[in-house]
Formats: C-alpha cells, sequence, structure tokens
C-alpha cells in the first residue's frame, strides 16, 4: 500500500496486464502502458507479490557426497516445473550470490530453457541474488551480465553503506539515463519479448523512472547494516527493503556458557521490526522471507514482497497469502 501514495493510482490496463501476466498468457501489447515486470504492475495496485525459489536442480547431500547422475535435472526440465506451478509472481535464483561468474553460464542456460518452455520477463521475471557490491571489484561488469541475461530484478546482499548501493544502482541504469551500464543488452530482448529498441527504453529503475521495468531488491542483513539502515533507505531507486532474517538469525546469536548456541529472539525481531520501521518512514516496499506459518502476521506488520523455498511448504505459504490478500 506505501507505493501508491508515491505513484498514484493506476490503470485498470495494469490490472488487466498484472492478472495475464500471472495466467503466462503472451501479450502483444507493447503500447507506454502495458508493463513489462508484472511485479511492478502488482505494485502499482498495492497487492502483495509472492516468489519462489527455482526448483533445486539436484537432491541436498551431505559433505562430501554428490547425487547420483540420474538425480540431476536437466535444465529443461527445471524449466518445464517452474513453468508449471502458476503461483509465482516471479522466479528467484541465488547461486550467484556466490560468484556471477562462476554461476552465470548455468543461469544463462536455464533462462533460455525457460523461454523454450514459454516463459518470458512478462510471466516468469527473473529476480537475482548477487554477491556483495562492496567485495566485488567488476560489480559493476557483472551487474551488466546479470541484466543482460534478461533479469528483472537483482537483489543487492548485505548493503551496509548507502555509497556502495549509490554503485549498484548507476550499474542497473545505462548511460543515457544517469548511470554506468553499457548499451550492450545481451539476450535481455529476447526474454522479455521485445525489440532492442524497446528494450532499452524501458530498462530503467523503477520507481526512480515510473515508466522503468527494472527493479533493485536491497537486503539489510548485518549489525553495520542496521547502524547505516535509515541513511541507506533514503538512497532513491530502491524498489523493495529486505531484512536478511536467516543471516540476522546468526548475527543475534552468541555462544552460551556450556558452548551452545543461544538465540536472542526479542533484538532479532527489533532488528527487522527496524527495518519494517524504515519502510514506512521512507515510503518503501518491504519484503520477507515468509513461512506457512509467518506469512499472515508479516502481512499484517505491512509487508509486501515474500519470497519461498520452492517445495510443498512454499506453494504453501503462496495458497495462504493469496488467501488472506484476496487474490
Amino acid at each position: 500500500m506505501r507505493a501508491l501514495s508515491k505513484l498514484g493510482l493506476a490503470t485498470t490496463t495494469l490490472v488487466l496486464t498484472a492478472w495475464g501476466c500471472q495466467q503466462g498468457e503472451a501479450s502483444s501489447d507493447s503500447s507506454e502502458n502495458a508493463r513489462l515486470n508484472p511485479m511492478i504492475a502488482l505494485h502499482e495496485q498495492g497487492e502483495p507479490v509472492f516468489g519462489l525459489y527455482t526448483p533445486r536442480a539436484a537432491p541436498r547431500m551431505a559433505r562430501g557426497e554428490t547425487p547420483d547422475p540420474s538425480q540431476v535435472k536437466t535444465p529443461a526440465q527445471l524449466a518445464q516445473e517452474t513453468v508449471g506451478y502458476d503461483g509465482s509472481d516471479y522466479v528467484f535464483y541465488s547461486s550467484m550470490e556466490g560468484g556471477v561468474d562462476e554461476a552465470l553460464p548455468e543461469f544463462q542456460t536455464l533462462v533460455g530453457a525457460m523461454h523454450e518452455a514459454g516463459a518470458t520477463a512478462r510471466s516468469h521475471p527473473f529476480v537475482v541474488k548477487m554477491e556483495k557490491i562492496s567485495e566485488d571489484p567488476e560489480a559493476a561488469r557483472h551487474i551488466d551480465q546479470q541484466l543482460d541475461a534478461g533479469v528483472s530484478g537483482i537483489m543487492f546482499v548485505h548493503v551496509e553503506s548507502a555509497e556502495e548501493l549509490r554503485r549498484g544502482l548507476e550499474a542497473m541504469r545505462f548511460a543515457a539515463n544517469g548511470g554506468t551500464r553499457d548499451d550492450d543488452v545481451g539476450m535481455a530482448p529476447e526474454y522479455w519479448g521485445v525489440s532492442e529498441a524497446e528494450y532499452r527504453a524501458k530498462a530503467d529503475l523503477w520507481p526512480l523512472s515510473p515508466q522503468g521495468e527494472l527493479i533493485a531488491w536491497v537486503i539489510v542483513e548485518s549489525r553495520e547494516g542496521l547502524e547505516n539502515l535509515r541513511e541507506i533507505a533514503a538512497v532513491p531507486g530502491i524498489g523493495v527493503l529486505w531484512p536478511g532474517a536467516g543471516t540476522l538469525r546468526g548475527v543475534f546469536s552468541s555462544e552460551g556458557p556450556n558452548g551452545e548456541r543461544v538465540f536472542d529472539e526479542e533484538a532479532w525481531e527489533a532488528a527487522i521490526q527496524s527495518v519494517a520501521d524504515a519502510c514506512e518512514e521512507f515510503d518503501l516496499l518491504c519484503g520477507f522471507p515468509a513461512g506457512p506459518d509467518d506469512i499472515e502476521r508479516r502481512m499484517a506488520q505491512g509487508f509486501d514482497v515474500f519470497v519461498m523455498n520452492w517445495g510443498d511448504s512454499g506453494f504453501q505459504t503462496i495458497e495462504v497469502g493469496r488467501t488472506v490478500a484476496g487474490r
């Protein structure tokens, strides 16, 4: 709901476009009012957004073990599995957090397989998690590579300062729009289903550019990030601000007298609420990695965007969230 006060009312066309994309329908409408990013269409309507991680290519194994080749899914199988579930508003890919150069070829292959399976950015927009900007000397190049692969959003992890965030946001914008991204667009127009010219016109950062179709997610998950939270939240161009709930559990855990881990749940929850408060203060959308047992509570607290693991728990969480939202 916070986004509406900033952006004003959206048109009926946006409502129809968002719901069409929810069903995976191909859209031939490339007019000025048609959203290429269905997440943004939902944001402009004040609707919550729900998404899932990509399915696992292989089962979880103990350290040092490798799966049987017959248990490893091909990119085509992963794509078919992803496209076969129609309740998710976006596809979340996290492998590039450990290094873009290492994971990018696999991601590009997955995007190609998704496209072959009938997906586009209008039906299955990708949001990717990349390595920490301040620790990546080639962050601008890596952001460019991910955008060229056709993503609709990038999550910046472990953000601890306004300055590092500004560098990341600038790298998402073409030089013509005041950023540092070069003019090469790679395979992005193909996955978006538009011409190169239309892609360049639309691939700007929302809500900084109201007509932009790219979105930046910012996750705060350290004590330093929390200390600088208000400065970070004040940076123009943030699409969704997140507390790193999982990582923050470790931040607010310590070793007890007997060597056991002691979790300070009260401090952890206070950190989460400080991010929610910053979202309220700076009129930002707020994200949370919810489960079926807490999504209704987090929605009531004002969180707008949710990510869940692929599988029964994630499907159940989306079902609960959609029911609560009346979607």
